[in-house]
């Protein structure tokens, strides 16, 4: 676990669920007694769009992370993490799942999607990058929608927040009848970077 003071950018795509992991992370940090300040933009987010979210734990000021000011980058979708890889601070990390979402642009051979390795290369060169397929691992969990929890199983690993206020925060905007399957996603997440 980082030191209380941790700036996060969280980035994906509309659908992905970016704003329930922020929710998560806020309900949570109010639970351990942290301050906490968080800003989301929604660019055309219903229609598969990009979605970013800001969360700084222990800060009490300003809810935007600085460009090169995020201690953790969580993407939802690889493109995204290149596309907001200037938030990450240099040693920074960026957790990163590898599954695509690809858009309309790419699905009508107007243009291609980028290989993997071009897409992760700028953000090792920044800092410490922990790629895996999160889709894969929510689908063995039970569901592909909880690709984010699954996510936000990795992001528990480097937070200044219990696991134990995450998954008090992830049953009060969880449905009861899905809770069984996310925190079962919670816990492959987390295995990937143990």
């Amino acid at each position: 676990m980082r030191s209380s003071d941790c700036d996060i950018v969280i980035a994906g795509v509309g659908g992905q669920g970016v704003i329930l992991i922020s929710d998560v992370i806020g309900r949570a940090a109010v639970k351990a007694g942290l301050p906490v300040r968080g800003a989301e933009t929604h660019g055309m987010a219903q229609r598969g769009g990009s979605v970013v979210n800001h969360t700084r734990i222990n800060c009490r000021y300003s809810p935007m992370v600085a460009e090169g000011g995020a201690d953790l980058l969580l993407a939802l979708e690889p493109v995204e993490a290149l596309r907001h890889a200037h938030f990450l601070a240099p040693g920074g990390t960026a957790l990163v799942n590898t599954a695509p979402v690809l858009p309309v642009t790419v699905t009508t051979g107007k243009f291609a999607y980028p290989p993997l390795e071009k897409v992760l290369s700028p953000l090792q060169r920044i800092g410490t990058v922990r790629a895996f397929n999160a889709t894969e691992l929510a689908a063995s969990a039970g569901t592909v929608q909880a690709m984010n929890v699954v996510m936000l199983g990795a992001l528990s690993r480097y937070i200044p927040i219990t696991e134990e206020a995450i998954l008090a925060a992830l049953a009060q905007v969880v449905p009861e009848k899905h809770l069984k399957v996310n925190l079962r996603a919670f816990e492959l997440g987390k295995a990937e970077v143990d």
